[in-house]
């Protein structure tokens, strides 16, 4: 999760929700976030919640986080009570570096949400992993626990790139890594990549295109470097070592992804995601794009159930001892307006290829889906069926369409 962490209410110490909020929860669909803050060292670009060994300090370990990960599910199943969600469409193991766990303690926790709530017989889930945070052997034992989906941290298989965004797998680790997955049983396996970093030149990008093509992954993200306060990275552009990022390379970058992974037959379903197969679309995110519920369990998870937002203590020791204490780990929450509903609504549905419905936007928002159709950003067919979707150019806009949508 990013690093800041939004004001808002104080979270009731037993974590209980409004009645309201509890009345439907799972009809939209529902899954667990599960977050490791773990990791082996810290990437220059990174701003998650996420901890090296030496930062740790006391009061938490790896050791002792699948109980404590556990006593918070059993916090969980207590709020929902009796009116838990029918199941568990979708668990997503997030980080840091799962993998840096031992593949037991991932099977474990993921027993855990079985038995408290039970897995959907096609339930979709799904581990982060570093490449070179996994073997052969800790595949198959994920696999075998019932891990059907793993996200690989690729990034880039230029040499330079991954040095400049401190990756300390080798350029060729990430797409082996995805064959041992396949080899292992995963369903469903991707790479992530990050273009636009300083130094990486169009050949470099078009190189690690060509890699994750060549391992025949079904999904892959895309997502354009974002330079966050705070990280090593943005100090080192402060003093001028290394160039900021371009907007226009980006948009290069863009455009050379959807045209490489179109020609390898995977589709763009998410502004930033491509899947060779409707199946292979990554639900968990689906999930949160479409205003479904989540638990999210860990320091500084997200949870949404029923119009209430909430988000947990970052540090991991903080965390362990209000569990320990019988507390929530709750920090504060906030319960959506309306409005804000409205505006998420808008914000994530339209990054989707099946797009926004018109009928959801007032005369200030259809005035500028008007506009958008007429500069080329959304695609006409759909916007005559009563859509908006957006166009190639589009999607390099998303951000500006979307302000034009909103009050």
């Amino acid at each position: 999760m990013p690093g800041v962490l939004p004001d808002g209410e104080t979270v009731p110490v037993d974590g209980s929700l409004p009645p309201a909020a509890t009345a439907a929860v799972g009809q939209r669909g529902f899954g667990v976030y599960v977050h490791v803050p773990f990791c082996a060292s810290r990437c220059g670009y990174c701003d998650f919640n996420t901890y090296t060994a030496s930062e740790l300090g006391g009061g938490a370990s790896r050791e002792g986080y699948a109980d404590t990960v556990l006593a918070e599910l059993a916090l969980a199943a207590r709020v929902l009570g009796d009116t838990p969600p029918p199941r568990v469409d979708t668990v997503f193991v997030g980080g840091g570096t799962p993998t840096l766990l031992p593949a037991d303690d991932l099977a474990r926790i993921l027993d855990g949400i079985d038995r408290t709530w039970g897995l959907a017989a096609d339930a979709e889930v799904t581990t982060e992993a570093n490449p070179e945070s996994v073997t052969p052997e800790s595949l198959k034992l994920l696999r075998a626990a019932g891990y059907t989906r793993i996200s690989l941290g690729m990034q880039s298989a230029a040499p330079g790139v991954l040095a400049i965004l401190d990756r300390r797998h080798s350029p060729g680790r990430a797409t082996a890594a995805a064959l041992e997955a396949r080899d292992a049983g995963f369903e469903h396996v991707n790479l992530d990549l990050i273009y636009g970093a300083p130094g990486e030149r169009a050949e470099d990008f078009a190189a690690s295109l060509e890699q994750v093509v060549a391992a025949g992954v079904d999904h892959v993200s895309a997502y354009a470097l974002i330079v966050e306060d705070g990280t090593r990275l943005a100090a080192r552009m402060r003093r001028g070592e290394l160039p900021y990022p371009s907007d226009d390379v980006a948009a290069d970058r863009y455009l050379a992804a959807e045209a490489a992974l179109d020609a390898a037959g995977l589709s763009w379903y998410e502004v930033s995601n491509w899947a060779r197969t409707d199946e292979a679309r990554c639900r968990h995110n689906l999930l949160y794009w479409t205003g479904a519920d989540w638990w999210g369990l860990g320091p500084g998870a997200h949870s949404h159930v029923g119009g209430v937002r909430w988000w947990n203590v970052k540090h991991p020791s903080a965390y362990a001892q209000r569990l320990a204490g019988g507390a929530s780990p709750g920090l504060a929450r906030e319960v959506l307006t309306v409005d804000e509903a409205h505006m998420e609504d808008v914000m994530l549905r339209l990054r989707l290829a099946s797009g926004l419905p018109l009928a959801v936007l007032d005369a200030t928002g259809r005035a500028g889906a008007e506009r958008a159709l007429a500069d080329g950003l959304l695609a006409a067919p759909q916007y005559a069926a009563g859509r908006a979707v957006l166009t190639l150019r589009g999607r390099l806009l998303a951000d500006a369409v979307v302000r034009d949508l909103l009050p």
